[in-house]
Formats: C-alpha cells, sequence, structure tokens
C-alpha cells in the first residue's frame, strides 16, 4: 500500500522506514527538509508542501500525521481536510486528546473524509521492534488500513500465547488493536501513558531508597554501599518485576551509575493529566497515577537520584531530552 506521513522526527521517520522494508510505498513531508531528503535517499518519495504530499497519492489517500499533539496537530489536520477528497483518510499517530478526535472526525466527516486515531507505543524502538497500537475510528477503513498496522506492529515474535486465550480476532496477539469509535484508540493510549507513569515512579522510588542506604544518617552497621546496576541487572533475569522499563533502567546504570547525566528535572507530556481528568469524570480513585504524576512536578523544584532515574527511562524509551529550565 502507499502512505503519506507528515512529521519525521523521533518515531515518524522510523515508521516510514518500517513500511517501506515491509514492501509499502511512503510519500512524506516535514518542516525540516534535512529530514525529508533523508528518507527520499531511503526510497520515499518526498514532497516540498502539503499539496505535493497528497498530489502524490493515489485515491483513496491516506495520510498519517505524526507531529506533536495540539496546534502543530490540529493545523496540519485542517489544511489537510481543505485538500483531500471524499474518501480520503487522515490518521492521526501522535498523542493527541481523544476527545479532539471525537471533535474532528465529526467534522471531517461532514467534508466525507474518514479519521483514525492511532496511539503508538514504541518510541525511538519501533524500527527494530515494531510498534504497539490501538486505533480508534469507523470498522471498515481500519480493515482497508489493516496491510499498513500490520507491517508496524511487532508481530507474534517470541511471547509465548496467554494461557486459555479466545479470540477469533488475533490483531492484539500480534501488537494492535481496533480500539472502537473515533477516540477510543488515543484514550487506550492515555490510560496506558499513565500507567507508564506510575510503575516507571515505583522503579525510581525504589532505586532511591537502594542507592540512599549508604547514608550517614542510618547507623552504621546498617549502611549498605549497594552495586544499583548489579540489582537492576538481576532483577531483569527471573524475577516479578521484570520488565523494558528495568531493561532501559539496566542500561542506563550499566553506562553511568550515579546518573550525572540527567538533572532529574522530569517533564509530562499531556497523557498523565489527562488520564487524572479522566479518571476524576469517571470518579476512579487513582492514588498511585496521580501521585507519579505530581511527583513529576516537585522534580522541576527539588530533584531526586529517582527523578534523574525516571528522566534516563524517558530517554531510553522515548529519546527524551530534558529541557532547561528557563
Amino acid at each position: 500500500m502507499q502512505l503519506g506521513i507528515i512529521g519525521l522526527g523521533r518515531m515518524g521517520g522510523n515508521i516510514a522506514r518500517r513500511l517501506m522494508l515491509k514492501g509499502h510505498a511512503t510519500v512524506v513531508y516535514d518542516r525540516n527538509a534535512a529530514f525529508v531528503e533523508n528518507l527520499s535517499q531511503e526510497g520515499a518519495t518526498g514532497a516540498g508542501d502539503l499539496a505535493a504530499l497528497v498530489a502524490g497519492l493515489e485515491k483513496p489517500r491516506a495520510v498519517w500525521v505524526m507531529l506533536p499533539a495540539g496546534a502543530p496537530t490540529e493545523d496540519t489536520i485542517n489544511a489537510l481536510s481543505e485538500l483531500l477528497e471524499p474518501g480520503d483518510v487522515i490518521i492521526d499517530g501522535g498523542n493527541t486528546y481523544y476527545k479532539d478526535d471525537i471533535r474532528r472526525a465529526q467534522a471531517l466527516s461532514e467534508k466525507g473524509l474518514d479519521y483514525i486515531d492511532v496511539g503508538t507505543s514504541g518510541g525511538v524502538w519501533g524500527l527494530e521492534r515494531g510498534y504497539c497500537m490501538m486505533i480508534g475510528g469507523d470498522a471498515g477503513v481500519v480493515k482497508r488500513l489493516d496491510p499498513l498496522f500490520d507491517a508496524l506492529a511487532p508481530g507474534m515474535g517470541d511471547i509465548p500465547r496467554t494461557r486459555d486465550r479466545k479470540s477469533d480476532d488475533d490483531r492484539a496477539e500480534r501488537g494492535y488493536i481496533h480500539a472502537g469509535p473515533a477516540g477510543s484508540g488515543h484514550f487506550v493510549k492515555m490510560i496506558h501513558n499513565g500507567i507508564e507513569y506510575g510503575m516507571m515512579q515505583a522503579f525510581a522510588e525504589g532505586f532511591d531508597i537502594l542507592k540512599t542506604k549508604s547514608s550517614e544518617s542510618l547507623p552504621a552497621e546498617q549502611r549498605f554501599d549497594l552495586n544499583v546496576a548489579d540489582i537492576a541487572e538481576v532483577w531483569r533475569r527471573g524475577s516479578v518485576v521484570s520488565s523494558w522499563l528495568l531493561d532501559l533502567t539496566a542500561d542506563a546504570l550499566a553506562v553511568d551509575p550515579k546518573l550525572d547525566g540527567f538533572s532529574g528535572e522530569v517533564a509530562d507530556s499531556g497523557e498523565g493529566r489527562w488520564t487524572i481528568e479522566a479518571a476524576i469524570e469517571q470518579a476512579v480513585p487513582v492514588p498511585v497515577l496521580s501521585s507519579s504524576l505530581f511527583a513529576r512536578f516537585r522534580s522541576r523544584q527539588q530533584s531526586t537520584y529517582g527523578d534523574k532515574m525516571l528522566s534516563a527511562m524517558r530517554f531510553g524509551f522515548g529519546g527524551h531530552v530534558e529541557t532547561p529550565k528557563k
């Protein structure tokens, strides 16, 4: 199949590359002309602007927008809506607020355009590992685009199949699902990221306790000078808390046990806040998730070793670089 891709940053460029490796064609655009040129040399068709990208696609067109949530995505989709024709589809693969998806889908349908929201997890490792995708929108359109989603997904891999699982749809086992109508894909991804905050915070706090066990405030006989890199490594191998986040933690500690390369001023990219808002709307108690969000706020005032670990994990899976204080 053919796909237009707008936004060739940390994830968009690798989405194009993975699709091309799987035999699909891409037409790509980014405000950074160097990104377009690099992908053109790898086999993509480069476009100089949105109009050129649309002109380079066969009907019915499919355009994947991979830009930061908010104005960049909103403005781009509005511009595309004036260039595309009935039957074409816009796919938002960024971290958009799900209520914006619902609004956009309704507005675009009045122009005969389809809208698909894809919560996309995989970060900077997606080219190699594949992308876990949570998809919202019309079932028929999702089915038509399935070859693209299948190519981007991790596939079955070597993960053992879940015992006693019974389903006529194996897409979840291959790394992607059709969650429901417009907005549902990003809603599921939003909760995924809220949970991610809590898991990261638990690792950060635990390793903070381990690291400070040598504190002079403790009685001498209770002080342990623990090798946190070794602890992360041994926990990776057969422990209950083994996970990709722990793998990334071990990677960071192997290079820099003191994490001196990180300030510990931990950013939040929106999904954590939206998760808490949804919990309030639905009257669901989420003490762990809310505390993990507030801990990130606190880190920008006074950071700890645990906060540095959060920064290291965010860099590990998503390439997120700390934003200096203004």
